[in-house]
């Protein structure tokens, strides 16, 4: 009797009657392939869908979000990133490759200047006026060293007419016989320490206003001329390299390169205008409030050490209530916020 062959369940291809492949055993398997996977997974749906061997198409797997029940399907293709994902490290290396190139032709630059090679934008009247401003800076600077060293020396000297006059003071109490003489010597010391206090509070008042004028209000400005002369620079270094590419052939590799360079040339002009013009203003404004200021000190210093040494104690006070200025008073503190309410 012959032996029936076994069927192999994996060959066997439903067909139905018109003679297409029977499809209704994948989605079986399909379906319980879903149920057989726990829920709560958090997993990817899979679905595996099959063609006939008379296609020419590979099998596809379509993969989606599980979320309750529903299928999520992601289309197939290229990945777009979005223009607002950005690598930070690709960012920072392309503000070094930037930086690296400016600080580069800035350098250049400099150096070709001097040594005599390239040339450079001189702004003449400009230039005038920052020379004389770092001239007075320097000049400045002096009368206010020596005015602080006159003010130490003021200091010295009336603390010891202090001591003197108590020690005066002291004597004329012990001494009999040489009371008056002591007497008039401690009330001359003590009258010469008081009036030197006051002469002290005005040169003071012109040292704290000379210093403010200096290391504030020029420092300020010298800090927009180095920011001008930088960009004075970076203006230059553009500008010669742009002239470089226009002494050089024109073709389709070199034209992107000029319109480029022609592209930070103008900006880099537009930026070189624009501090030109900051320190223009500046300048005027330094000038003016340079005038006003040094005027006012200027006659305070005068009439203060006249008035002291021509003895004459009511002009040398005048002089300090005309330009507002309190004397602090020895051993007294200053009042809290408290009291001054």
């Amino acid at each position: 009797m012959a032996q029936e062959s076994p069927k192999n369940s994996a060959a066997e291809i439903p067909v139905t009657s018109n003679g297409e492949v029977d499809d209704s055993h994948e989605h079986g398997f399909n379906r319980d392939l879903k149920h057989s996977l726990p829920s709560g997974l958090g997993l990817s749906e899979t679905q595996i869908t099959s063609h006939g061997f008379d296609s020419t198409k590979e099998g596809v797997v379509e993969a989606g979000v599980f979320q309750g029940g529903q299928r999520t399907q992601t289309k197939s293709g290229p990945v777009i990133l979005a223009d607002e994902i950005k690598n930070p490290a690709m960012e920072k290396l392309e503000l070094v490759r930037k930086w690296s190139l400016n600080t580069y032709k800035c350098t250049r630059q400099i150096i070709s200047e001097k040594l005599g090679r390239g040339s450079r934008t001189v702004d003449l009247e400009l230039e005038a006026q920052i020379d004389i401003l770092r001239d007075n800076k320097k000049k400045y600077e002096n009368i206010l060293k020596l005015a602080q060293t006159l003010s130490t020396q003021l200091f010295q000297m009336v603390h010891t007419q202090r001591q003197l006059g108590d020690a005066f003071a002291d004597l004329s109490l012990k001494s009999l016989e040489l009371h008056e003489e002591f007497g008039y010597n401690a009330d001359t010391q003590k009258l010469l320490a008081k009036n030197g206090e006051t002469l002290l509070g005005a040169i003071n008042f012109f040292i704290a206003s000379v210093n403010t004028l200096v290391n504030k209000t020029i420092e300020d400005t010298l800090m927009t001329v180095k920011q001008y002369e930088s960009a004075r620079i970076e203006y230059d270094a553009y500008r010669t390299d742009l002239e470089e590419l226009n002494l050089g052939p024109r073709d389709a590799n070199t034209l992107p390169k000029i319109e480029q360079s022609q592209h930070l040339f103008q900006a880099h002009k537009e930026k070189y205008d624009k501090m030109r013009n900051d320190v223009s203003i500046k300048l005027k404004f330094l000038e003016e409030n340079k005038v006003k200021v040094l005027h006012n000190q200027l006659v305070l210093f005068h009439n203060a050490i006249a008035a002291y040494f021509a003895g004459n104690q009511k002009q040398l006070e005048q002089t300090l209530k005309q330009f507002h200025i309190k004397l602090k008073t020895p051993g007294v503190d200053a009042p809290s916020w408290l009291e001054e309410q």
